[in-house]
């Protein structure tokens, strides 16, 4: 078994971000939408010491922000849209965002955390 100075922190991330093992990149990390699995089925790694708790959350409404809110002036100046179309369609692209973002960040925090040692990992 690997030491924590020897696990790689960016491959952790990335298979966290493929909502995968941090250890082995095989085993499914969750066993629903944002359930993380007991263990991997592959490797047999602990999963239930993580605590991503909030953090996944808040960097998805920060990011969602960042790539939603600026472009509104712009918008309303360039198209003069009626302000309920604009937000209808930018609440349809802020929701489609954070179900896309929300668990791949939480996947990519608990390859954090497995990578750096942290909760127990």
């Amino acid at each position: 078994m690997e030491t924590v100075t020897e696990r790689q922190t960016k491959p952790a991330l990335l298979r966290g971000w493929r909502r995968t093992c941090p250890r082995c990149g095989k085993g499914r990390l969750f066993s629903g939408r944002l359930a993380v699995a007991p263990q991997c089925e592959a490797c047999g790694l602990d999963l239930s010491v993580q605590r991503a708790d909030d953090g996944p959350a808040y960097l998805t409404i920060v990011i969602v922000g960042h790539i939603v809110v600026p472009p509104m002036v712009p918008l309303y100046r360039l198209w003069d849209l009626h302000p309920a179309v604009m937000a209808s369609g930018l609440s349809v692209l802020a929701i489609a965002l954070s179900l896309y973002l929300l668990p791949r960040l939480k996947g990519a925090m608990i390859g954090l955390q497995w990578a750096k040692g942290l909760h127990g990992f």
